[in-house]
């Protein structure tokens, strides 16, 4: 009798060691991720631009659709310096500029790249100090954040587009290598070979995985492709784009904690945002507004450009189909047809259209209109 109230007993305390053993589980899995909650809503930067900006600006879409200025900084502080080479001082510029268009029902996005040459008419602005900075006509584009920093730049793209800006992320070089690295690299495709000394950038035609200090040469390389403008890089870093998406969609990140995490603290260490996104919350609620959008569903098209009158190192919008382009996604209606056809099929034929010129008194043969090659473009034949 003695022997069969022990058992009982026995189990009674491996239920209780059990039980305790849960309950410490509990107390140090929600310790840890109150922890991780505050060290990665530590690790984000953020920027008011409302405050900045005030009420001057297009209004938000009241349909569901929204809008987000995406930057790639050049900044050199930091760790940048020794991934990118060369000397800006203690300025930056925005060196890769897409507005993200993200329809009313979250189930696809437009995205629209804007050439940093871009010749744009530059709102007064306000700089990171405080100060007044008068605009300028003819201004490049990525000179507003050189000027004033992640305000002027959204104002001055809400004012090239009309469109309001409702959330804005900016990453630099090294957070950019960074968050490639902690996906386990991106695999991408070039139609030509690339040889470029000034990225380092050296692969032949073909599929590659790169890792973050590759990847990022592949996004900054310009000299080794088309006529050695912005265009070309703008082509590479659509593909990156839809590659880190495909990457990204394919991780498992939800079975696998490690990688969770690693992958979020990267990324909240690498990115800024708007103040309405500065916490972890926003972020996950935002990725989950996103989670549908994959590459299939994905839009991505350039800006359309012509080579500026009298600088052929510069372009400015090219009218009518700079105009269609933000009138669609004002509306939130396909990208125009004309555009997108217009598109190029690879780096390789990223050149700006050239002005037409007004015809001669002395009539030429073949079409009136005729474009010419831009000089870059026969620099780079």
């Amino acid at each position: 009798m003695a022997e069969q109230k022990r058992i009982p007993s026995r189990r009674r305390k491996v239920l209780r060691v059990a039980a305790c053993a849960f309950a410490a589980l509990v107390v140090l899995g929600t310790g840890a991720a109150g922890y991780a909650y505050f060290k990665l809503n530590g690790n984000i930067k953020s920027v008011d631009i409302n405050a900045r900006l005030g009420t001057a600006r297009p209004p938000s879409a009241t349909d569901g659709s929204f809008n987000i200025l995406v930057l790639g900084s050049d900044s050199r502080a930091g760790g940048n310096g020794a991934l990118a080479g060369g000397d800006t001082g203690d300025t930056a510029r925005s060196d890769t500029a897409m507005v993200v268009h993200v329809d009313q029902d979250h189930s696809r996005a437009e995205v629209v790249s804007i050439p940093r040459d871009t010749l744009v008419t530059r709102p007064d602005c306000t700089d990171r100090s405080g100060r007044s900075v008068p605009g300028a006509k003819r201004a490049m584009y990525n000179s507003a954040y050189e000027t004033g920093g992640a305000a002027c730049a959204v104002k001055t793209t809400e004012a090239l587009t009309g469109l309001r800006m409702d959330h804005y992320v900016e990453i630099d070089f090294a957070g950019f290598a960074r968050l490639v690295d902690a996906t386990g690299g991106v695999t991408v495709t070039t139609t030509v070979p690339i040889h470029d000394q000034d990225s380092g950038l050296d692969l032949a035609a073909g599929e590659h995985h790169l890792d973050g200090k590759q990847a990022l040469a592949f996004v900054r390389t310009r000299h080794g492709v088309g006529d050695g403008s912005d265009l070309g890089r703008i082509e590479l870093q659509k593909q990156m784009v839809r590659s880190l998406l495909q990457q990204a969609g394919g991780m498992g990140l939800f079975s696998n904690p490690v990688k969770l995490w690693s992958v979020g603290d990267t990324l909240t260490s690498s990115v800024t945002t708007d103040s309405a996104l500065a916490s972890v919350n926003s972020l996950v609620g935002l990725a989950e507004e996103l989670k549908g959008i994959g590459p299939d569903q994905l839009s991505m098209v350039t800006l359309p450009v012509v080579t500026a009158p009298g600088d052929p190192n510069r372009v400015v919008a090219q009218q009518p189909q700079a105009d269609q382009l933000w009138a669609a996604l004002k509306a939130d209606q396909a990208l125009p047809q004309g555009v997108v056809a217009a598109q190029p099929s690879n780096p390789a034929q990223a050149t700006p259209t050239v002005p037409a010129k007004a015809p001669s008194k002395a009539p030429a043969t073949g079409p009136a209109n005729a474009a010419k090659p831009s000089p870059r473009a026969t620099a780079a034949r």
